[in-house]
């Protein structure tokens, strides 16, 4: 490939993006790092939930399921979107219900994709849907996962939150943090009486507008500015500046995860769509990693932070050589983390050691990025017409 060629995926990105890999990578780490590290520092990887992979970790998860009677679980393809094939259960029966009937079938002839083996290195995937799209594999296996009973609530109601990570490279790792980002929210109140109910439990754009009373043009999201000042008003600064450290925390920890999995390669780049729940303690939750986040827009503001997502991933991928390498903020993206964490003090060792080390994250914070590019391409164009 040239020089100047880029490619949107790295090769086997599933490493990350599918639920069973993702969980199955994060749990390894986590027992590296007690070797390595102490109980600590793997405690810092406790942000997903308890989960099995069905069929094949059936057995421990019915060992789990009878120390815990009662409590709610969550079923998940491993490969698919939009929402499509998730149940909550609370009885064996059901999941026995579901090992016979589903458990090894092929999918149909419409979702089967490339198996593991056999993923297209150009990264390319179809456009079927307008939701986050997912390579599929040809058999269908889910993973068994315990249900977050105590959402924090807004109005009543369950949410989620969107959240860009753009990585240039995983050796070195070298990831930005965008600042936009959304909270999607449920149409429907709250409660656990009603486990069936898709509109109360899943938060996919996809599963909600299809709700009798969504409305299209309110939508249901918020824009992250908006959210965290709603938290700061409920909860005071600091505990908002926690919850977003233990995002950070989770975004960095599962790109460490895969780091030596992954299959490096300089003309690839991975813009990720991470799904992340807040508990009542304000406690945030890895739930999963889109490879592909959607790009449709469900209002003009959704369109208007999507479009700049997209002019400031092309910035950052650079394929016109304009930028020096050393930027620390690129229109809505901030370097978070490079080979290390990032300060966000200009200058000085990036040493997170240091006593009063801020690190270079501002999510959902002021975006002014028109004014900041003009900036940075003004500062390069200087540089450029000054002679050696």
């Amino acid at each position: 490939m040239g020089e100047h060629v880029r490619i949107s995926h790295f090769r086997n990105h599933y490493e990350l993006t599918r639920k069973n890999y993702m969980v199955k990578n994060l749990k390894r780490f986590r027992k590296q790092l007690e070797r390595e590290a102490g109980k600590l520092e793997a405690a810092k990887c406790d942000f997903f939930p308890k989960t099995f992979e069905m069929p094949c970790e059936y057995h421990l998860f019915v060992e789990e399921f009878r120390k815990n009677p009662g409590i709610t679980w969550i079923m998940k393809p491993v490969a698919r979107s939009q929402g499509k094939g998730i149940f909550l259960f609370r009885r064996l029966k059901d999941i026995m219900d579901w090992k016979k009937g589903t458990a090894g079938k092929k999918l149909t002839s419409l979702e089967a994709q490339p198996a593991r083996n056999t993923v297209n290195p150009s990264g390319s995937h179809d456009t079927r849907s307008s939701d986050d799209q997912k390579d599929e594999i040809p058999v269908e296996n889910y993973v068994a996962q315990r249900y977050i009973e105590n959402p924090y609530l807004i109005g009543g109601r369950k949410f989620d939150l969107r959240v860009y990570v753009l990585v240039m490279s995983y050796i070195p790792l070298r990831a930005w943090l965008y600042r936009d980002g959304f909270a999607r929210f449920s149409n429907t109140r709250f409660t656990l009486n009603s486990i069936d109910d898709q509109y109360v439990h899943l938060t996919n754009v996809a599963v909600q507008k299809t709700s009798p009373d969504y409305h299209p043009k309110k939508g249901c999201k918020w824009m992250l500015q908006r959210f965290r000042q709603y938290l700061a008003s409920k909860h005071g600064p600091e505990a908002v500046e926690t919850l977003f450290s233990d995002m950070d925390n989770i975004f960095i920890r599962s790109l460490q995860s895969v780091q030596k999995v992954i299959i490096s390669d300089k003309h690839c780049f991975e813009l990720y769509g991470y799904d992340i729940l807040i508990d009542q303690d304000l406690k945030p939750w890895l739930l999963e990693v889109n490879a592909s986040p959607s790009l449709t827009a469900s209002s003009q503001e959704d369109y208007e932070l999507k479009t700049c997502l997209l002019e400031d991933t092309l910035h950052i991928v650079d394929m016109e050589a304009r930028l020096t390498g050393r930027e620390k903020r690129v229109g809505g993206f901030d370097l978070m983390w490079n080979d290390g964490p990032v300060s966000r003090e200009e200058g000085g060792p990036d040493l997170s050691g240091m006593g009063n080390f801020v690190t270079n994250t501002h999510l959902g914070c002021v975006n002014d990025r028109k004014e900041q590019l003009r900036q940075l391409f003004r500062s390069l164009q200087g540089q450029k017409k000054t002679p050696n």
